[in-house]
């Protein structure tokens, strides 16, 4: 199906230089995804490139990085859909790149382990499980897919700008738990978040729900919780 230029911008972590390389690959196959095109370089043309990726069916979010100008995952992001024989790459942005698209999510766990990321019953456990109602549960399906990509983090300006900020992801997966009926810490949940660096933080840009893969909606999640702390009912 003729040629596909990538231009991808690397980094030598031992020369500390930061530079874009150009590789030309066959476009052999009308769904030949990103990831794909950057396995055919590592395999064939240049087996210093470095990039991460997992389950290659958008489910780990390793391969999250800015292609042709969007956040998105390299696996399921096919050339024929970005519509040009060109595709820039570069690696996460407000993350330190160790290596080509390789970034250090270290700042990014340490925000997501501030928000407590796991049911706290505040109760011993029952003899086989806690039960849900099917509307119970429908009440975190719009928020329990998030896959920790980064993708939302790195597309939004204040993670740039204020370090502390905990960031599009960390409030949402806060918001997974206030919705969560089997959960009890909701008061030191909403606390987390109550603070300079939480929902308070964000200047409402709404780049982490045009970026995320899994259609989720921070900015939904951020009201949410706005709306906790000052003692209103949480929307559906």
């Amino acid at each position: 199906m003729g040629k596909i230029t990538l231009d991808i911008e690397r980094y030598d972590p031992d020369k500390k230089a930061q530079f874009f390389q150009s590789f030309q690959i066959p476009w052999e196959k009308r769904d030949m995804t990103v990831l794909e095109g950057l396995f055919y370089i590592q395999e064939n043309m240049d087996d210093s490139l470095s990039f991460r990726t997992s389950c290659r069916s958008a489910v780990c979010g390793s391969c999250a990085m800015h292609i042709n100008g969007q956040h998105r995952l390299a696996c399921n992001t096919l050339f024929s859909v970005l519509k040009t024989n060109k595709v820039t790459i570069r690696p996460l942005a407000h993350l330190p790149v160790q290596k080509d698209l390789c970034v250090d999510m270290s700042p990014f766990w340490e925000k997501y382990e501030k928000t407590m990321p796991y049911l706290m019953p505040g109760s011993p456990p029952p003899e086989e499980e806690r039960i849900q109602s099917e509307g119970q549960r429908a009440e975190i399906d719009v928020v329990i897919d998030c896959i920790q990509c980064a993708c939302c983090y790195s597309s939004c300006p204040v993670t740039l700008t204020s370090k502390d900020y905990l960031g599009p992801a960390a409030l949402l997966k806060i918001d997974r738990f206030l919705k969560d009926s089997r959960d009890e810490a909701k008061g030191k949940r909403l606390e987390t978040a109550d603070s300079p660096f939480g929902v308070w933080r964000c200047h409402n840009v709404y780049n982490c729900q045009r970026s995320c893969p899994k259609k989720l909606d921070p900015p939904r999640s951020i009201v949410n919780i706005k709306r906790g702390i000052l003692g209103k009912e949480l929307r559906p």
